[in-house]
């Protein structure tokens, strides 16, 4: 089961933020924005203290739940946090980023870096979550994002 997704600015800045399933704890806006910035700190520590070539932290997994980190050549970091053993992280990840550049990219009224206030992006969000929690069987129910509905 998903249980949240945030979206992180190129500076380091919680751009989105929702809470994927009734189940997920809750958290104010304090405490979005602190595990945001945190973990954009840890991304970028990651990626230059790893002894290769490394584009950061791009999977976290603990025994109840797992975090999952894509960056697009963009720099924005799409991350998704879920119950262990929750399957296809990328895969949902993928198709959030894919909704952002359709919804958020493309709306002329978008600004870049600033937070992402776009109810066709909430909705597409909320069928990517649906189709993806109906084909493992664990149905997941969207709270909106703190920011409410545009």
């Amino acid at each position: 089961m998903f249980l949240h997704l945030f979206i992180i600015s190129r500076s380091g800045g919680l751009i989105f933020n929702q809470d994927l399933s009734e189940l997920a704890p809750r958290l104010n806006a304090n405490d979005w924005l602190r595990l945001g910035s945190t973990f954009h700190g840890f991304h970028a520590i990651a990626s230059q203290i790893a002894p290769v070539v490394s584009s950061g932290i791009e999977k976290l997994e603990t025994d109840s739940f797992v975090l999952r980190c894509f960056q697009p050549p963009t720099g924005i970091k799409f991350v998704i946090t879920a119950e262990a053993g929750t399957q296809d992280l990328e895969v949902v990840l993928q198709r959030v980023y894919q909704a952002y550049t359709d919804y958020v990219l493309k709306n002329p009224f978008y600004e870049l870096e600033m937070p992402i206030r776009c109810e066709l992006f909430t909705e597409a969000i909320a069928r990517v979550i649906q189709s993806h929690g109906s084909q493992t069987g664990k149905g997941s129910s969207s709270r909106a994002h703190q920011y409410g509905r545009y």
